[in-house]
């Protein structure tokens, strides 16, 4: 007998499954549903959407919030359009000069340059001057993790959104109810919880409250990507998804997600709640830092099984602050350069410095200025600090970018600004 035919899973069982997801009396169902239906059908979720991420739209919502925002944005366009930023046959050319004309760059295997975290508007375009002026990248996707009332409030919220789509960037948010919040009454603020969101970020009816909030934000600003924490808002964000309303995830790194059983727990019921046309909302997955490229080696293959390969990205930490996060130094930037040749589709993740410029700062970079409000931040002097420590991450996704570039890999910049 073949021992692992007993792992066959009876198709039979999917009947009790789906008694529970179509039981019009289920109580939890119907409080999923309940939730749902405060913003309306599918068709209307995904229609507020549309309206609210056009770009004439934001350009109100930034109008109303900062109006000052709006020459930034314009700037943005003006040198998006006039060609000012470095090409990417340019940048290879900078990197391996004459040579790099006939390379083969592994394009199959482009890594996208990822920094987190984006928390003010007016880093990008201290962020896009610097590019300009050095002939460096600005990166392809972006992370942000400040309060999102008080980026509502601003107008940061929804000029960030803009600016994205006009470089071309993807963009994830991070909610309001990841923890941080008051959710668990036994715990304290974010030092005491640091590493450990997995199964404390949305207790009781917040796993609820996260599925309304991202609703909120999805019809009202346009986003679209968040960052997820939670087994019970990993499924919710599945069966909506499921009911046909476009929202996209990524499962953060405060997730825990640290060996292969872990992901293929994950990604098959990704696959059980997958659409006709085999997508899912799970597009980003953010190991733990403590993974080896084996890891993520054995995860590839059955990630590509399930026809996944394309779907979901594998984001793996670079850099981390130096503070309250890993024991440093950390920096995976060669383990990187040596698996991105044989696993397509990972993001490469800078949430620090290089360690060694890093500890060179006046404020070392901390996970915990996260979670500051701004406010406070000015008030203590350290608006100019966070920017700087912003600015190390971007330069060590450059540091990445040059790297994958020697040894003849590719990289996924903002594609609307290096061609």
């Amino acid at each position: 007998m073949n021992t692992q035919s007993l792992l066959k899973i009876n198709p039979n069982l999917l009947d009790s499954v789906n008694s529970v997801l179509l039981d019009p009396n289920s109580r939890v169902m119907k409080n999923f549903f309940d939730v749902v239906a405060k913003y309306g059908t599918p068709e209307e979720i995904n229609r507020k959407h549309r309206e609210s991420r056009k770009l004439e739209n934001l350009f109100k919502q930034v109008q109303a919030k900062a109006p000052e925002y709006i020459k930034d944005l314009n700037w943005l366009i003006e040198q998006r359009d006039s060609g000012a930023f470095i090409s990417v046959a340019e940048y290879r050319q900078k990197v391996k000069g004459e040579a790099a004309k006939q390379i083969q760059f592994m394009d199959e295997n482009a890594v996208t340059l990822e920094v987190s975290a984006l928390q003010y508007f007016p880093w990008i375009r201290v962020m896009a001057e610097q590019a300009i002026a050095n002939k460096t990248l600005m990166p392809g996707r972006y992370i942000a993790v400040r309060k999102m009332k008080e980026s509502e409030a601003d107008g940061d919220l929804p000029a960030i959104v803009a600016a994205l789509d006009i470089i071309g960037a993807s963009f994830v948010e991070t909610l309001d109810t990841k923890g941080t919040d008051g959710s668990n009454p036994h715990l304290g603020g974010a030092e005491t919880i640091t590493g450990y969101f997995g199964g404390i970020g949305q207790p009781n009816e917040h796993a609820l409250q996260w599925l309304d909030e991202f609703l909120y934000y999805y019809t009202n600003y346009g986003v679209q990507h968040v960052l997820n924490f939670n087994a019970g808002t990993i499924l919710l964000g599945f069966m909506l998804y499921k009911l046909g309303v476009d929202i996209q995830f990524k499962i953060s790194v405060f997730f825990g997600s640290d060996n292969p059983y872990n992901a293929l727990w994950i990604m098959t019921m990704a696959k059980l709640f997958s659409r006709d046309d085999g997508t899912s909302p799970l597009i980003g997955f953010n190991w733990s830092n403590s993974i080896n490229n084996e890891t993520m080696e054995l995860s590839a293959d059955f990630r590509k099984a399930l026809g996944f390969e394309q779907v979901v990205r594998f984001e793996h930490h670079i850099t981390e602050p130096q503070k309250n996060i890993v024991i440093q130094p950390y920096n995976r930037r060669a383990e990187l350069v040596d698996v991105a040749a044989r696993v397509a589709n990972i993001a490469a993740k800078h949430e620090g410095g290089d360690p060694e410029v890093d500890v060179t700062r006046a404020h070392l970079s901390d996970v915990l200025d996260y979670f500051r409000a701004k406010d406070e931040v000015i008030a203590s002097g350290d608006w100019d600090n966070l920017l700087q420590n912003y600015l190390d991450k971007v330069d060590a996704c450059n540091r990445t970018a040059w790297a994958l570039t020697e040894k003849g890999l590719s990289f996924v910049a903002a594609r609307n600004l290096h061609k």
